[in-house]
This record gives structure tokens, C-alpha cells and sequence, in this order.
């Protein structure tokens, strides 16, 4: 029997840090995704939640200005921003509900900031990756100011012709 090591590689810019052994990588991305939900399972969870006409499990928490929530947000999210969560998430949530966090999109820790100060408070919290900018990316959608609006798939980041991206 063979066995191999992984050796550091200073020529190749992927291995000059070794990758994790597998115990440590599967510790890591199982406690990733009990940090983070997925813009298409949180769109496809309230879907399907609105179409049975039961509860998603879930609340998801706009973090952003009333200026952005205004320009757009997730339909049925509950609009607070980071800085207010101190003084209103004990009346606005029920802490035997997990909240979902999001903000702007990928560029922007207010999602992190305010699932922080959730956590702080005792709240059951995830962070929707992706944030506002990939549910309209994705052709989810979206409320303004002036009522529903929606925006075609963007390819790159979406499947075209299919709800499922399969991963």
C-alpha cells in the first residue's frame, strides 16, 4: 500500500499552505453551515412555507438602513437595523425562532454584525450568504418602496433554465 503526503509546495500558490487533514475540514464546513443559510434555501424554504401555508421556522431580519430597505428587500423579512437590535429585537422576536441575518451582499459584514449582536442577545442566528445582492441576482422576488418587483436570473450566479442549481 501507497500512502502520500502532502508536502508544502512555496512554487504552488494553492498548496504552500497544506489543506486541513479531512477530520478538521469536516469540523470546519459542518460548523459553517450552522452559521450560514444559502440565499436559494432560505427563497425556496419560504416558498414552498407560503404555498402550504405553514411556518418557514424561521425569521429573517433586514439589517440594513431604512433607505436600502426601501430600495429593496426580501418580501415577508422584518426590517432591523443592526444599530436598533438592543433596543427592539426582545419586541420584535421570539427567541425560540431562529432568525435569518442579511445585508447588502457578500461585500458587507452587517449581516455578521447584527447575527452577532442577535447571538449576544440569546437569539438562534445564521447568516443568509450572499445577502440582498444575490436574492435579486438570483431572480428571487423583492419588495421596494413602490411594491414587488423581480429582475431575471443573473447566468452567473443562477441556473437559467432550471429552479435547482444542484448543489
Amino acid at each position: 500500500m501507497t500512502t502520500t503526503t502532502t508536502q508544502v509546495n512555496p512554487v504552488n500558490p494553492v498548496l504552500r499552505t497544506p489543506p486541513a487533514s479531512p477530520a478538521a475540514a469536516a469540523a470546519f464546513f459542518s460548523a459553517s453551515l450552522a452559521f450560514h443559510a444559502d440565499v436559494s434555501d432560505v427563497a425556496s424554504t419560504l416558498a414552498a412555507a407560503a404555498a402550504d401555508g405553514t411556518d418557514p421556522g424561521f425569521v429573517v431580519i433586514d439589517s440594513r438602513s431604512t433607505a436600502s430597505w426601501d430600495q429593496g428587500h426580501v418580501p415577508g423579512a422584518i426590517h432591523l437595523p443592526t444599530a436598533l437590535i438592543p433596543e427592539q429585537a426582545e419586541q420584535l422576536l421570539d427567541r425560540s425562532v431562529p432568525v435569518v441575518t442579511y445585508c447588502w451582499g457578500p461585500g458587507c459584514n452587517g449581516a455578521t454584525r447584527s447575527a452577532l449582536a442577535l447571538a449576544e442577545l440569546g437569539f438562534q442566528v445564521k447568516e443568509m450568504l450572499g445577502g440582498f445582492e444575490y436574492w435579486v441576482r438570483e431572480g428571487f422576488a423583492y419588495e421596494t418602496w413602490e411594491g414587488p418587483a423581480e429582475k431575471a436570473a443573473d447566468p452567473l450566479t443562477a441556473p437559467v433554465e432550471s429552479d435547482d442549481c444542484g448543489c
